[in-house]
């Protein structure tokens, strides 16, 4: 009976000496050394005057492990709070908010956006196009847009200002801009115009990178009574606790927006933006009072906020006691989608690039890491497997030297012990 006792009392002396191995090898994932590399990665580019300021985030099972800022933007440091435009992050905030009201059951993925959005109904193909005067002739779609197609780039829509010669034709003689907006206008409006023109492709044929966001930005306020801009403050960055994140800046944070760089097309020199950079757009759209909610490319925040965002959806949708959305929800969003649709070597979910096996061969990143970037030379992703989230701004457009976001994935996992 005493014998039995003692290999008990051992058993249990050699399980939580291993447990508290694991937890103690656990929180030492990466090593200072390693994300030390980063730090000199950082100051090569700035050294070599190819960028002015970079600012980067990573987070290991919920904590931040590195959260720095380097360089200059006009007249002081690049801070790690500064206010940043993310551009083409928004788009995730918005398939967070059209997946919450799924959650509610206001829609099913399969419902045609024209349900929600009557212009859309009967939708046109573009057939000719005259590039002398930008008229056109349609033929009609083989089907409805649907509401999965727009969360995953499949809706047949172009993409205002950059993309092909014949949509940014169609779409500027019609007044449609891809979110960097200049003058006052409501979402509404635009969208309801935007389902009165042709298609670039038939719904559901291929991935292309489009308006669809700003489409479902459109259907949140549709569905939910509330304008974007009301509903991502109520019901996503007021519980996840991102309080710097806007559609339209407040006046006295104005000072903690970051500058905007651009290159010179012949030196490739770096200097400040000025409005003519990119045509008919301006970097003063979250201080202009435009109004126009782009559920596409229109918020600003902090890498602190966004990491929150990015958190909730690590932890299958929930953040400090807050569920924003189900995990089945999370798991649809990371989840690829696009059946026998080519998206390179990854996949793509409702919002999000997927990494294949294929993929995870190139920087490191698990299967099933999931992330997307924005206009301005940023990148986000989370690692489920390895509880990673990281996140890199530069601030600049265009980049020639975007193998950044690259190296930095790849120091990152080099530093896993």
């Amino acid at each position: 009976m005493r014998k039995h006792f003692y290999v008990q009392l051992l058993s249990l002396v050699l399980f939580f000496n291993i447990s508290y191995a694991q937890v103690k090898e656990s929180k030492n994932s990466l090593s200072e050394k390693g994300l030390g590399k980063i730090d000199i990665l950082f100051k090569q580019y700035l050294d070599s005057g190819w960028i002015k300021g970079i600012t980067a985030n990573i987070s290991y099972e919920g904590k931040t492990v590195y959260n720095k800022a380097f360089g200059n933007q006009i007249n002081r440091p690049f801070k790690t709070n500064d206010i940043l435009r993310i551009a083409s992050q928004t788009k995730a905030v918005t398939c967070v908010a059209v997946m919450m009201l799924f959650d509610q059951g206001k829609f099913t993925l399969d419902d045609p956006i024209s349900k929600f959005i009557p212009s859309f109904k009967h939708p046109k193909v573009l057939d000719k196009f005259n590039k002398k005067d930008s008229t056109y002739t349609t033929k009609p779609a083989n089907r409805e847009i649907t509401i999965r197609d727009l969360l995953t780039h499949t809706s047949g829509l172009g993409y205002a200002q950059i993309g092909s010669p014949e949509m940014n034709a169609i779409y500027a003689k019609a007044g449609i801009e891809a979110g960097f907006v200049i003058k006052k206008k409501t979402l509404e409006t635009d969208i309801n115009k935007l389902g009165t023109l042709p298609l670039a492709l038939q719904p559901g044929q291929k991935w292309q990178y489009s308006l669809s966001m700003d489409v479902l930005g459109r259907l949140v306020e549709v569905v939910s009574g509330l304008n974007l801009d009301q509903f991502f403050k109520e019901k996503i960055f007021t519980p996840l606790g991102m309080n710097d994140t806007y559609f339209a800046l407040p006046e006295e944070k104005q000072f903690r927006l970051a500058t905007v760089y651009t290159e010179d097309p012949n030196t490739k020199s770096v200097k400040p933006w000025k409005d003519g950079t990119f045509p008919g757009a301006t970097i003063n759209y979250p201080t202009n009072g435009n109004g126009y909610f782009a559920g596409g490319a229109g918020l600003v925040s902090t890498s602190k906020d966004y990491g929150n965002f990015l958190q909730m959806l690590a932890n299958s949708g929930e953040l400090n006691g807050n569920r924003i959305l189900s995990k089945q929800s999370v798991a649809l969003m990371t989840t690829n989608q696009l059946g026998n649709i080519s998206f390179g070597d990854n996949y793509f979910g409702l919002g999000f690039e997927i990494i294949s096996e294929k993929g995870s061969r190139e920087l490191g990143q698990s299967v099933g890491s999931y992330g997307w970037g924005g206009f301005f030379g940023s990148t986000y992703w989370v690692d489920p497997q390895k509880k990673i989230v990281a996140q890199i701004y530069i601030q600049q457009w265009p980049f020639s030297h975007g193998q950044l976001s690259d190296q930095f994935k790849s120091l990152i996992y080099q530093a896993i012990k």
